[in-house]
Protein backbone atom coordinates (compact mmCIF):
# COMPACT_ATOMS: atom_id res chain seq x y z
CA UNK A 1 0.00 0.00 0.00
CA UNK A 2 2.96 2.17 1.16
CA UNK A 3 5.04 1.45 -2.37
CA UNK A 4 1.15 2.13 -4.24
CA UNK A 5 1.02 5.83 -2.91
CA UNK A 6 4.89 6.71 -3.03
CA UNK A 7 4.48 6.31 -7.02
CA UNK A 8 0.91 8.09 -6.94
CA UNK A 9 2.77 11.08 -5.42
CA UNK A 10 5.80 10.79 -7.99
CA UNK A 11 3.05 10.54 -10.80
CA UNK A 12 1.19 13.62 -9.64
CA UNK A 13 4.36 15.74 -9.18
CA UNK A 14 5.71 14.97 -12.32
CA UNK A 15 2.18 15.57 -14.45
CA UNK A 16 2.50 19.47 -12.14
CA UNK A 17 5.66 19.51 -13.39
CA UNK A 18 5.12 19.05 -16.74
CA UNK A 19 2.55 21.49 -16.36
CA UNK A 20 4.59 24.06 -15.58
CA UNK A 21 7.23 23.38 -18.01
CA UNK A 22 4.77 23.62 -20.85
CA UNK A 23 2.16 26.37 -19.83
CA UNK A 24 3.12 29.12 -21.69
CA UNK A 25 4.09 32.40 -20.02
CA UNK A 26 1.23 35.00 -20.65
CA UNK A 27 2.62 37.90 -20.54
CA UNK A 28 1.06 41.10 -18.49
CA UNK A 29 -0.81 43.71 -20.79
CA UNK A 30 -2.39 46.85 -21.07
CA UNK A 31 -4.79 48.31 -23.67
CA UNK A 32 -5.02 52.18 -24.46
CA UNK A 33 -6.61 54.27 -26.78
CA UNK A 34 -5.05 56.81 -29.22
CA UNK A 35 -6.33 59.18 -31.56
CA UNK A 36 -5.10 61.73 -33.93
CA UNK A 37 -6.32 64.98 -35.21
CA UNK A 38 -5.28 66.46 -38.52
CA UNK A 39 -5.91 68.51 -41.62
CA UNK A 40 -5.67 67.53 -45.49
CA UNK A 41 -5.96 70.32 -48.20
CA UNK A 42 -8.85 70.76 -50.25
CA UNK A 43 -7.13 69.88 -53.71
CA UNK A 44 -10.10 69.85 -56.02
CA UNK A 45 -13.11 71.95 -56.86
CA UNK A 46 -16.46 70.07 -58.02
CA UNK A 47 -19.26 70.91 -59.86
CA UNK A 48 -22.22 69.25 -61.14
CA UNK A 49 -24.13 69.67 -64.31
CA UNK A 50 -27.48 68.49 -64.22
CA UNK A 51 -29.26 67.65 -67.76
CA UNK A 52 -33.31 67.18 -67.51
CA UNK A 53 -35.21 66.93 -70.37
CA UNK A 54 -38.90 66.04 -71.33
CA UNK A 55 -41.13 64.78 -73.83
CA UNK A 56 -44.05 62.57 -74.54
CA UNK A 57 -42.25 60.31 -76.10
CA UNK A 58 -40.30 58.24 -73.70
CA UNK A 59 -37.40 57.47 -76.03
CA UNK A 60 -36.77 60.85 -77.26
CA UNK A 61 -36.69 62.34 -73.74
CA UNK A 62 -34.06 59.75 -73.36
CA UNK A 63 -32.34 60.59 -76.71
CA UNK A 64 -32.44 64.28 -76.34
CA UNK A 65 -30.47 63.73 -72.87
CA UNK A 66 -28.14 61.48 -73.78
CA UNK A 67 -27.58 63.91 -77.03
CA UNK A 68 -26.95 66.71 -74.76
CA UNK A 69 -24.66 64.51 -72.46
CA UNK A 70 -22.25 63.61 -75.38
CA UNK A 71 -22.14 67.26 -76.11
CA UNK A 72 -20.82 68.31 -72.67
CA UNK A 73 -18.41 64.91 -73.09
CA UNK A 74 -16.67 66.09 -76.24
CA UNK A 75 -16.36 69.93 -74.83
CA UNK A 76 -15.19 68.30 -71.44
CA UNK A 77 -12.95 66.38 -72.96
CA UNK A 78 -10.33 68.85 -74.06
CA UNK A 79 -10.13 70.09 -70.44
CA UNK A 80 -8.15 68.63 -67.72
CA UNK A 81 -10.75 67.30 -65.35
CA UNK A 82 -12.31 63.98 -64.20
CA UNK A 83 -15.75 63.31 -64.79
CA UNK A 84 -18.49 60.53 -63.51
CA UNK A 85 -22.16 60.23 -63.79
CA UNK A 86 -23.78 60.58 -60.53
CA UNK A 87 -27.52 59.81 -61.73
CA UNK A 88 -29.27 58.37 -64.62
CA UNK A 89 -33.09 58.54 -64.11
CA UNK A 90 -36.20 58.34 -66.18
CA UNK A 91 -39.82 58.79 -65.31
CA UNK A 92 -43.28 59.28 -65.99
CA UNK A 93 -43.73 63.06 -65.07
CA UNK A 94 -47.30 64.31 -63.71
CA UNK A 95 -48.79 67.45 -62.13
CA UNK A 96 -52.32 68.00 -60.15
CA UNK A 97 -54.45 70.20 -62.57
CA UNK A 98 -55.91 72.50 -59.87
CA UNK A 99 -58.73 73.44 -62.47
CA UNK A 100 -59.44 69.63 -63.73
CA UNK A 101 -58.51 68.38 -60.40
CA UNK A 102 -56.64 65.38 -61.48
CA UNK A 103 -53.22 64.46 -62.44
CA UNK A 104 -51.93 65.34 -65.89
CA UNK A 105 -49.81 63.36 -67.55
CA UNK A 106 -46.56 65.70 -68.69
CA UNK A 107 -44.30 62.49 -70.47
CA UNK A 108 -41.34 61.11 -70.07
CA UNK A 109 -38.67 63.35 -67.75
CA UNK A 110 -35.10 61.77 -67.88
CA UNK A 111 -32.32 63.55 -65.94
CA UNK A 112 -28.75 62.80 -66.27
CA UNK A 113 -26.09 64.34 -63.82
CA UNK A 114 -22.36 64.71 -64.50
CA UNK A 115 -20.02 65.91 -61.39
CA UNK A 116 -16.98 67.50 -63.19
CA UNK A 117 -13.82 67.88 -61.05
CA UNK A 118 -10.53 69.55 -61.61
CA UNK A 119 -7.66 70.60 -59.36
CA UNK A 120 -7.62 74.08 -60.63
CA UNK A 121 -10.42 76.55 -59.96
CA UNK A 122 -10.46 78.53 -63.00
CA UNK A 123 -11.16 75.11 -65.47
CA UNK A 124 -14.28 74.69 -62.83
CA UNK A 125 -15.39 78.18 -63.42
CA UNK A 126 -14.33 77.88 -67.34
CA UNK A 127 -17.15 74.92 -67.42
CA UNK A 128 -20.13 76.76 -65.90
CA UNK A 129 -19.54 79.79 -67.72
CA UNK A 130 -19.66 77.22 -70.88
CA UNK A 131 -23.13 76.02 -69.68
CA UNK A 132 -25.03 77.93 -67.42
CA UNK A 133 -28.43 79.36 -68.71
CA UNK A 134 -28.32 76.32 -71.65
CA UNK A 135 -31.73 74.88 -71.70
CA UNK A 136 -32.01 71.59 -70.24
CA UNK A 137 -28.68 72.06 -68.44
CA UNK A 138 -28.62 73.22 -64.71
CA UNK A 139 -25.61 73.72 -62.59
CA UNK A 140 -25.48 73.29 -58.87
CA UNK A 141 -23.00 71.30 -56.45
CA UNK A 142 -20.07 73.68 -56.25
CA UNK A 143 -18.11 72.30 -53.69
CA UNK A 144 -14.24 72.17 -52.76
CA UNK A 145 -12.76 68.32 -51.78
CA UNK A 146 -9.54 66.42 -50.99
CA UNK A 147 -9.10 63.93 -53.18
CA UNK A 148 -8.21 60.36 -52.46
CA UNK A 149 -4.89 61.02 -53.51
CA UNK A 150 -3.74 63.28 -51.22
CA UNK A 151 -5.51 61.95 -48.10
CA UNK A 152 -4.06 58.23 -48.42
CA UNK A 153 -0.49 59.46 -46.83
CA UNK A 154 -1.81 61.82 -44.57
CA UNK A 155 -4.25 59.31 -43.13
CA UNK A 156 -1.38 56.81 -43.20
CA UNK A 157 0.43 59.38 -41.11
CA UNK A 158 -2.45 59.79 -38.85
CA UNK A 159 -2.64 56.05 -37.99
CA UNK A 160 0.69 56.11 -36.54
CA UNK A 161 0.61 58.91 -34.70
CA UNK A 162 -2.60 57.74 -33.45
CA UNK A 163 -0.78 54.36 -32.44
CA UNK A 164 2.03 56.53 -30.80
CA UNK A 165 -0.56 58.28 -28.89
CA UNK A 166 -2.14 54.99 -27.33
CA UNK A 167 1.31 53.96 -26.45
CA UNK A 168 2.02 57.37 -24.76
CA UNK A 169 -1.13 56.60 -22.78
CA UNK A 170 0.09 53.25 -21.84
CA UNK A 171 3.20 54.59 -20.46
CA UNK A 172 1.29 57.33 -18.09
CA UNK A 173 -0.61 53.83 -16.76
CA UNK A 174 2.06 52.14 -15.72
CA UNK A 175 4.83 54.10 -15.05
CA UNK A 176 2.89 54.59 -11.65
CA UNK A 177 3.99 50.82 -10.56
CA UNK A 178 7.74 51.17 -11.86
CA UNK A 179 6.71 49.41 -15.07
CA UNK A 180 7.45 50.41 -18.73
CA UNK A 181 5.50 49.54 -21.99
CA UNK A 182 7.19 46.75 -24.44
CA UNK A 183 6.05 45.70 -27.87
CA UNK A 184 2.85 46.27 -29.36
CA UNK A 185 0.66 43.47 -29.26
CA UNK A 186 -2.09 43.95 -31.41
CA UNK A 187 -4.09 46.92 -32.38
CA UNK A 188 -7.76 47.51 -33.61
CA UNK A 189 -8.37 50.84 -36.31
CA UNK A 190 -11.99 52.01 -34.58
CA UNK A 191 -13.24 54.60 -36.70
CA UNK A 192 -11.87 57.64 -39.25
CA UNK A 193 -14.25 60.87 -39.92
CA UNK A 194 -13.26 63.19 -42.52
CA UNK A 195 -14.94 66.68 -42.90
CA UNK A 196 -15.87 66.31 -46.70
CA UNK A 197 -18.55 68.87 -46.63
CA UNK A 198 -17.77 71.63 -48.79
CA UNK A 199 -17.16 74.65 -47.63
CA UNK A 200 -20.13 76.16 -49.85
CA UNK A 201 -22.54 75.00 -51.75
CA UNK A 202 -24.18 76.56 -54.46
CA UNK A 203 -27.34 75.89 -55.88
CA UNK A 204 -26.95 77.43 -59.00
CA UNK A 205 -30.13 76.61 -61.20
CA UNK A 206 -29.60 78.34 -64.04
CA UNK A 207 -32.06 80.98 -66.14
CA UNK A 208 -31.06 82.17 -69.41
CA UNK A 209 -29.26 85.48 -67.75
CA UNK A 210 -27.26 83.31 -65.02
CA UNK A 211 -23.68 83.06 -67.41
CA UNK A 212 -24.46 87.19 -67.66
CA UNK A 213 -25.75 87.56 -64.06
CA UNK A 214 -22.84 86.52 -61.97
CA UNK A 215 -20.80 88.78 -60.76
CA UNK A 216 -16.52 87.97 -61.55
CA UNK A 217 -16.08 87.62 -57.92
CA UNK A 218 -18.10 84.51 -57.36
CA UNK A 219 -15.96 82.32 -56.88
CA UNK A 220 -13.97 84.74 -54.12
CA UNK A 221 -16.46 83.56 -51.82
CA UNK A 222 -15.98 79.86 -51.98
CA UNK A 223 -12.89 79.23 -49.40
CA UNK A 224 -10.37 76.69 -49.03
CA UNK A 225 -10.55 75.50 -45.48
CA UNK A 226 -8.89 71.97 -44.92
CA UNK A 227 -10.75 69.12 -44.26
CA UNK A 228 -10.78 67.88 -41.02
CA UNK A 229 -9.23 64.34 -40.23
CA UNK A 230 -10.06 62.51 -36.67
CA UNK A 231 -8.47 58.72 -36.50
CA UNK A 232 -9.00 56.50 -33.33
CA UNK A 233 -7.16 53.17 -32.72
CA UNK A 234 -7.53 51.02 -29.40
CA UNK A 235 -4.01 49.21 -28.98
CA UNK A 236 -2.29 46.40 -26.79
CA UNK A 237 1.12 46.80 -25.42
CA UNK A 238 3.04 44.20 -22.93
CA UNK A 239 4.24 45.69 -19.72
CA UNK A 240 7.95 45.03 -18.90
Amino acid sequence: MKQITTWAIIIILAVLGYRYVTTPNVPQTVSTNGECLTTAPRDRTAITLRVTTLDKNALKSMRDATAIVAEINTYLSALDVKTQTTEFNSYEKSEWNHTAQKSVELGTETTIAIEVSADNMDIIEQVLNQFAGQPNIYVGGLQMFTSAETMQPIMEKCLSAAVENARTRAEALVNGDKRHVGKLLSVTYGNASYDYNPTANYRLMAAKATAESMDAGAFGTLTSKDTNVSVKVSATFEIK
